[in-house]
């Protein structure tokens, strides 16, 4: 009997991966798998290409994430190769940027840890004067996101704490290094979720074992997804 004739049922293909059988009839209806044949009592038969599918979609999963592993396959399944392709490429490049992320970071931790710490609170001028830049500058900064001094109640004005004397270093260290405002914000997003450049520096060894997984489990991705395709409708 060929492969075409074989068929399973949802819960054959649910237990394979641990899934429900209801995540199966989802994955179907959300074009992961193709369109499923209905037996003369309207149950949905799949074949041997639908469990291919949905093997494809998992090892895509955790490369993509589930949003842009659904547009692929169902790219896939409409005949839009092409597109499909364009979701992986995008993949890819987010993973570069990542990587620079990662190395713009590196570099502006190196360029800082020479340096002094900050101690006490400042007011603009005097932390635009020890970095060599215009009040407007810090200004631009706070309205970008990349520092956040707080105001002093009394009279308005804006005052940077050694945190913020630090994040201010380090956005000029990534400014002179060519980096765009829009670049640097999540990269000062991550030193305060750190909750510093201390704990930061620890994160970096994890954070680039995190981009390396990655980068592996989208060549597994695109693996699984080339020996789809090579199957065929089979």
């Amino acid at each position: 009997m060929g492969e075409n004739l074989q068929t399973l049922r949802p819960v054959d293909l649910a237990r394979a991966h641990g899934l429900s059988t209801q995540a199966v009839r989802n994955y179907e209806e959300a074009g992961i798998l193709p369109a499923a044949e209905r037996s003369a009592y309207g149950y949905r038969t799949y074949t041997p290409r639908h469990a291919r599918a949905l093997g494809t979609f998992l090892a895509l999963l955790s490369g993509h994430g589930h949003r842009t592993a659904t547009l692929i396959m169902g790219a896939v399944h409409r005949g839009a190769l092409d597109e499909a392709l364009q979701f992986i490429d995008e993949s890819h490049s987010q993973l570069l940027e990542d990587r620079r992320t990662l190395r713009a970071v590196d570099a502006a931790l190196r360029d800082l840890a020479p340096m002094p710490p900050e101690r006490g609170d400042t007011f603009v001028g005097a932390l635009a004067a020890r970095l060599g830049l215009r009040p407007a500058t810090l200004r631009k900064w706070e309205r970008a996101g990349l520092v956040r001094p707080r105001r002093d109640r009394r009279t308005g004005y804006r005052v940077y704490s050694a945190a913020d004397a630090r994040d201010a270093r380090m956005v000029h260290q990534l400014r002179r290094g060519g980096y765009r405002l829009a670049q640097i914000r999540p990269l000062m997003d991550q030193v305060r979720t750190a909750g510093g450049v201390e704990p930061l520096e620890v994160m970096l060894g994890d954070w680039q074992d995190r981009l390396a997984s990655r980068g592996r489990a989208l060549l597994a991705g695109a693996a699984a997804l080339d020996g789809y395709l090579a199957a065929g409708a089979e």
